[in-house]
């Protein structure tokens, strides 16, 4: 037979919402704590259980601004699960609305990190401050262009219009970000809403869109040509533009709009290494790639120092078909 009060057993019957079977063995066993750090508050939260979380709260007494290991407290579960009737019954029993967990990030950044536009709504609504930034410099803004819900974003920018003038320790902003994650429409409400710098850089030199080009999201790179007036040709801080960027990643796309589309020269070389998007793509293995820049026509004069070039990496793949084209 089980031992009443057993941590797992009691964290199950929350999760499982099993309310009458939790009241018969708290009583049996006086209350318990949950595991890792976590009460049993944490749990209800994090299930959404918002009935067990109130008869913990105010049976048991239990604290709703207890921290675990993580410093989480039961409203950073919530807000992160989205859970908005949990929200809302702790957020109604005066829990702090920017308590901080590890890394400073507070329940508003959580529930960013995830389409919830009611609990994001309901924690602005009780104070929750959107321009707080956590250990890595992105405030709940910065996040929720990761996530890329535009709704979310038109109503940040609407309660707090200065929201989107931020950059993160390495000087990255939301567009970066959205950039990097493929986000089309939030891209398109930042364009519309937001005064960003064209070709705005972060840290190393890289540009919203070398980071749409680099990671394939070549309708983005679009847009920021069309409505961003991006240069294709920037180079990064180490003299690598777009077209290396994509080399290394292995882009076969992005390298032919690059090339194809906009006349970028397949041949430019990175300053100072003086390396092409061939020696990128080779260099990372990205035999398709290597496939691709060959077909889009390297100059023929480059043909002896590849040859050396693709022997030195051992690519005997690359090699060959470099020289059956040449």
């Amino acid at each position: 037979m089980a031992t009443p009060g057993d941590p797992r057993r009691l964290c199950r019957l929350v999760r499982e919402g099993r309310l009458w079977a939790l009241q018969e063995e708290l009583r049996a066993a006086g209350g318990c704590r949950g595991l890792a750090g976590d009460t049993l508050l944490h749990c209800a939260a994090r299930h959404g259980r918002q009935g067990i979380l109130a008869y913990l709260a105010e049976v048991w007494g239990m604290d709703i601004e207890a921290a675990n290991r993580d410093y989480k407290r039961p409203l950073h579960e919530a807000a992160s699960m989205g859970h908005y009737d949990c929200v809302r019954y702790l957020l109604g029993r005066g829990a702090a609305v920017d308590c901080l967990k590890k890394a400073d990030w507070t329940p508003l950044m959580m529930a960013c990190t995830r389409k919830n536009l009611e609990v994001i709504q309901d924690l602005v609504e009780h104070g929750a401050n959107p321009l707080l930034k956590n250990k890595d410099g992105w405030n709940s803004f910065h996040i929720a262009s990761r996530e890329g819900d535009p709704r979310v974003l038109q109503y940040l920018l609407t309660v707090c219009p200065d929201v989107w003038k931020t950059e993160s320790n390495i000087r990255r902003t939301p567009l970066h970000t959205a950039a990097m994650h493929g986000c089309l429409e939030a891209i398109k409400v930042l364009l519309n809403r937001c005064q960003y710098e064209p070709d705005c850089r972060d840290n190393c030199g890289v540009t919203p869109f070398m980071d749409a080009i680099q990671c394939g999201h070549v309708n983005i790179a679009k847009l920021l040509l069309e409505k961003h007036q991006a240069c294709p040709s920037a180079d990064d801080s180490l003299g690598a533009q777009a077209l290396h960027r994509a080399a290394v990643t292995g882009q076969d796309e992005a390298i032919r709009f690059l090339v194809s589309d906009l006349g970028i020269d397949i041949d430019v070389r990175a300053k100072p290494t003086q390396l092409t998007a061939l020696h990128y793509a080779a260099k990372e293995g990205q035999t398709s790639t290597v496939q691709t820049l060959l077909s889009l026509g390297i100059t023929t004069h480059f043909k002896k120092y590849f040859i050396y070039y693709f022997m030195y990496l051992g690519l005997r793949d690359s090699l060959g078909l470099f020289c059956c084209i040449h």
